[in-house]
């Protein structure tokens, strides 16, 4: 059963949880992935809708609630607190380098970073002097440079400006900003292979597919094949293990791919899952952000990590 450990829940909701956890692929692989007995639990509930974690070097994890222009912040002695508002009405966050939050920014049509004394800058605006549509979500690669999509999810009314729903990299050290793939439906989650040699990306559009694209050392992007497919929902947020499985959000919650594309195994929710992340005191816990809650499960693998360099 899913227990909810917060007392920050609404009993409605809790009472309607699934009793089944996981839909088992391949049972060798599920047994490497999680420890005996893991089970969901609901961390928090009654948000509006909930997206982007990322856990922070102070021991907690903050997520966005895009619709409320919020931050949230959660963990296991404080529960569920506010860490920022407004917040732009921000989608996915990320670490650089230095530890500083990278946001993406529908409201703001940015991607911005958040200093380590608090006060936030400009990452990331404009294309060729035309404004940003609405960034999605954000990495970064182990030279610096910052990666983000940019669909028009939250243009909220306002003019697009951009030819296109872009796949960008920014070079923070020319200040250059390049569309690496401009095919896109709905460019959404991403994130890299443990070497950094192949980046994935989410197409929560029409397509509800990864596609994989292969990354050379200068930024080079060739490829852009369907990597896998998800057939509940649409993939959303993504993050590659070290590994090299692909995890993913989905309609039924959770979907995990081995480094081919195969599907082995289902993480599931009462609630579509939109993003998740790996995070904890050991890096081991995956949290999930599913509409109104927030999700976690304790699992064997972490999240890839960046090559040094």
């Amino acid at each position: 059963m899913i227990r909810t450990t917060s007392t920050v829940f609404l009993a409605a909701l809790v009472s309607s949880a699934s009793a089944a956890d996981f839909e088992v692929k391949d049972e060798a692989q599920f047994k490497k992935m999680f420890p005996a007995g893991a089970k969901v639990e609901r961390l928090a509930t009654g948000m509006q809708f909930v997206e982007g974690p990322q856990w922070m070097p102070g021991g907690f994890l903050v997520f966005s609630d895009i619709p409320a222009n919020e931050l949230k912040r959660w963990d296991a002695k404080g529960g569920l607190q506010t860490f920022r508002k407004p917040s732009q009405n921000t989608n996915g966050n990320t670490l650089d380098r230095e530890g500083r939050l990278l946001s993406a920014e529908h409201g703001g049509r940015r991607v911005s970073r958040t200093e380590k004394e608090g006060t936030q800058v400009t990452v990331a605006d404009s294309f060729e002097g035309k404004k940003l549509s609405s960034p999605n979500d954000v990495v970064v690669k182990s030279d610096g440079t910052i990666w983000f999509t940019d669909p028009d999810y939250g243009l909220a009314g306002r003019p697009k400006e951009t030819p296109g729903n872009f796949v960008y990299r920014f070079d923070p050290a020319s200040k250059f900003l390049t569309p690496i793939a401009k095919d896109f439906d709905k460019p959404n989650g991403l994130c890299f292979s443990p070497d950094e040699s192949r980046l994935y990306v989410a197409d929560s559009g029409k397509p509800r597919h990864i596609r994989v694209f292969n990354i050379a050392r200068d930024g080079a992007a060739t490829g852009g094949d369907v990597f896998a497919a998800v057939d509940k929902g649409v993939p959303d947020g993504i993050r590659c293990d070290s590994k090299g499985r692909v995890w993913s959000s989905s309609g039924d919650g959770a979907q995990v791919f081995d480094p081919s594309g195969q599907l082995l195994v289902r993480i599931l929710l009462p609630e579509a899952a939109a993003n998740l992340a790996f995070g904890g005191p050991k890096g081991r816990t995956l949290y999930l952000t599913a509409r109104k809650s927030l999700y976690a499960v304790e699992t064997k693998a972490v999240q890839a990590r960046r090559p040094k360099r």
